[in-house]
């Protein structure tokens, strides 16, 4: 019985904490009242609350306990279940009410979102419009402007900008109409100037006798004198645009085009090696012989603007040439007969045939007959160039080995080497690549060379002969010990008919053999070696390898 009265106690306790927070949560209601109908469904809660608490207090105060659950069934309970029921009510209307606000809120959210973006398209719109509008208002001018200095850069000085305002696009805009008229006034000012010069250039150019023509960059030919245009038939302005070379010789125009294209190239000026360039050209006086020569015209940057090409007559040149290798073929040929009968009386002295001789007489025959043999050997080599010109060299070229040239050219040398007391000596550089070129001719070179560094060194010297590639090209070399050749002599040491004499310079032959390396396309040449003897070399193009400036004899 005392457990059950504790419990009822415990159950009051909570009952009365519960009331206190129901009170407090109705009175918060009363307080808050914001909705219509809630008003009146909050007097109703009330009503039936304070109905309820009565009730639950006379229940408190019951001691019958049959009384009590009359109390409880026919007043409590339905109280309470109309107090849930008013406050469901209540709930109801704030969470209608709630609902109304939310989709109130969304309606707002979205008419706001179809607010901002119709401003927003409106915005870019208007924008793209006032862009278009200032962009137009910009351009304009710009293109007023554009217009205008591409008719001024054209030669159109009249043209002039119509752009009103104080912005840079105005001043600009002046600037360019005052330099219109400036230029406007040069040009009137300098144009007789310029013609007068133009006139005078070209009267001086044709008042030279030897044609002239003037190429561009681009290869096309700008002027050319009346010597050249009677002479070689050029048209600088023909009616139809055609070709001003296309009446030119073959052959003449292979040479301007040629010489053209070694100046456009930026090789510097072309200069012809000797009247072996000289190409004959037909005209109303009989054919006539002319040597090219091209000089570039330079822009103010340094660069090649074209070419000015001059044909120079060398006609009496070469005709006076040709009379100097008559005379010397006719001398040579007239020298043989009497030479080769003292080549016969000096050996037949040295035999002794014609009696026994001192030492002192021997020394002195001996000394004619080798006067003899190089009187001989010069002979022999004023016929060859005298050939040469009459027929040219005709070359059998051919892959060949630098070294089997040079070993060849050594071992022909050894008597003579052996009779001077002179060591050879043969240096082939490994992966020397075959040279293109007529093995007689060039044996014939080698031992040319090889003959006057052996006669030139000293008993018991040195004579080596070398053979090394030097960029894309075979150089072979031959270098004595004797004693330096001059250098006044170098300058003729290669000249037709010209043998050095000097000290320790005595050679012979070198005519003969730059005309073979001339033929070759390559170069011969003469060096002071670090001993102070003499380096003669030469260098032949390697085999497959053309060079435009080769020259064939």
């Amino acid at each position: 019985m005392l457990g059950i009265r504790g419990s009822a106690d415990q159950a009051l306790a909570r009952a009365q904490t519960e009331r206190k927070r129901f009170e407090a949560e109705l009175r918060a209601q009363e307080a808050n009242i914001s909705e219509p109908g809630e008003d009146e469904a909050t007097r109703r809660l009330r009503d039936l609350w304070t109905t309820y608490q009565a009730d639950f207090d006379r229940l408190s105060t019951a001691r019958d306990a049959g009384a009590a659950r009359t109390l409880f069934l026919g007043r409590l309970a339905p109280g309470a279940d109309a107090i849930r029921g008013a406050a469901d009510k209540i709930l109801a209307l704030n969470h209608d009410a709630m609902t109304r606000r939310s989709e109130a809120a969304h309606e707002a959210a979205e008419r706001l979102n179809t607010l901002l973006i119709a401003a927003a398209c409106a915005s870019l719109l208007g924008g793209l419009f006032l862009s278009i509008t200032i962009t137009n208002r910009l351009l304009r001018p710009l293109a007023l402007l554009t217009r205008a200095v591409q008719q001024i850069g054209e030669g159109d000085f009249d043209a002039r900008i119509s752009v009103s305002g104080r912005d840079e696009v105005a001043q600009l805009a002046g600037h360019v109409n005052a330099m219109a008229a400036r230029l406007k006034q040069y040009r009137r000012s300098s144009l007789g100037e310029l013609l007068l010069a133009q006139q005078a250039a070209q009267a001086a150019i044709d008042a030279l006798p030897d044609p002239v023509v003037v190429f561009a960059a681009h290869g096309g030919v700008l002027n050319a004198n009346r010597a050249a245009e009677a002479l070689l038939g050029i048209s600088v302005e023909d009616a139809d645009d055609r070709d001003p070379l296309h009446a030119v010789d073959p052959t003449v125009r292979a040479l301007l085009e040629r010489v053209r294209d070694h100046v456009l190239k930026g090789k510097g000026p072309y200069e012809p090696r000797g009247l072996e360039e000289a190409t004959p050209v037909a005209g109303a006086d009989g054919g006539r012989y002319y040597v090219p020569r091209g000089t570039p015209l330079l822009a103010e940057e340094g660069d090649v603007a074209g070419a000015t090409v001059t044909l120079q007559d060398v006609t009496r040149l070469r005709r006076v040439d040709e009379l100097r290798n008559d005379v010397v073929a006719t001398l040579a040929r007239e020298l043989c007969t009497p030479l080769a009968s003292l080549r016969m009386g000096v050996h037949l002295c040295l035999e002794q045939a014609a009696g026994p001789l001192t030492e002192k007489q021997t020394d002195i025959l001996y000394a004619c007959r080798d006067d003899c043999d190089r009187l001989q050997s010069t002979t022999d080599e004023l016929l060859h160039l005298a050939r040469i010109q009459g027929t040219g060299i005709d070359l059998d070229r051919q892959p060949t080995s630098p070294a089997a040239l040079v070993e060849t050219a050594i071992d022909a040398q050894r008597p003579l080497a052996a009779k001077h007391y002179v060591q050879l000596e043969c240096e082939v550089a490994p992966g020397v690549s075959d040279v293109d070129a007529d093995r007689e001719r060039v044996r014939t070179v080698l031992t040319t060379l090889l003959t006057n560094a052996i006669r030139r060194s000293r008993p018991g010297g040195v004579v080596a002969a070398r053979a090394r590639a030097v960029d894309g090209q075979v150089r072979f070399e031959v270098t004595d010990d004797g004693e330096p050749i001059p250098d006044d002599l170098k300058q003729t040491l290669f000249d037709r008919f010209a043998d050095a004499k000097g000290p320790g310079a005595a050679v012979h032959g070198l005519s003969f053999a730059k005309e073979i390396v001339d033929a070759h396309g390559g170069r011969i040449d003469v060096e002071r070696t670090p001993a102070g003897g003499a380096m003669f070399w030469f260098t032949l193009l390697t085999a497959g390898r053309t060079d435009g400036n080769a020259s064939q004899i």
